[in-house]
């Protein structure tokens, strides 16, 4: 998705959204993650703009847009909390701060109790709803392009991770469509013969 394509959609819901503050974090954010490539072999920037764009489907505020783009520079570039407050504003750094502070979480589901205890938790520190969003739409493209992950026991785990945790906590604040999505991507994953054969038999 192009910059002024994004600037568009959001535009479309909120007229008077910030697109200077858009364009900015847009632009920073791709000059951030430089030459970083995804395991697809794509540009790394082309995650987040994706992130973005899953969260104008729900008409999200700018500033969400913004923590979007920019969810991953902590965690994956030099820049700190202070850079994001300084060029973005106290509101969009704490929640990049908020959405980096999950993507550090060890997540180990592998009993049903355990799962049920790091939803909570992550319900927990999420204090603002916005940051679980992103979250949500940040798990949901990398669903989307698990398949490009070599090692099948990795995919595994994040797809189990995903049907434990993300789906979950996507149907407890009312997000049913990400929840449906992730869903059915884990469910590939973890059973594709199943889910080949299912497929089948609805196109009889």
């Amino acid at each position: 998705m192009r910059q002024y394509e994004l600037i568009e959609r959001v535009k479309a819901y909120d007229p008077t959204a910030d697109e200077a503050i858009l364009n900015r974090a847009y632009v920073y954010a791709m000059r951030m993650h430089g030459s970083q490539l995804r395991a697809s072999g794509d540009p790394y920037f082309a995650h987040p703009i994706e992130v973005a764009g899953i969260l104008t489907d729900y008409r999200l505020d700018t500033a969400t847009i913004c923590t979007a783009l920019l969810h991953d520079v902590i965690e994956d570039t030099p820049v700190t909390r202070k850079d994001i407050d300084e060029m973005f504003g106290e509101e969009i750094g704490e929640l990049v701060e908020g959405v980096t502070k999950l993507s550090r979480l060890e997540l180990n589901a592998d009993h049903i109790r355990q799962a049920e205890n790091l939803r909570k938790f992550i319900l927990a520190i999420s204090r603002d709803v916005r940051v679980l969003m992103v979250k949500l739409a940040d798990r949901l493209h990398n669903m989307r392009t698990l398949n490009f992950l070599s090692k099948q026991a990795k995919r595994e785990r994040i797809a189990r991770e995903t049907l434990d945790i993300y789906a979950p906590l996507a149907r407890s604040i009312g997000c049913h469509r990400i929840c449906s999505e992730l869903e059915e991507l884990a469910f590939e994953h973890l059973n594709p013969t199943a889910r080949d054969a299912i497929v089948k038999r609805l196109e009889r």
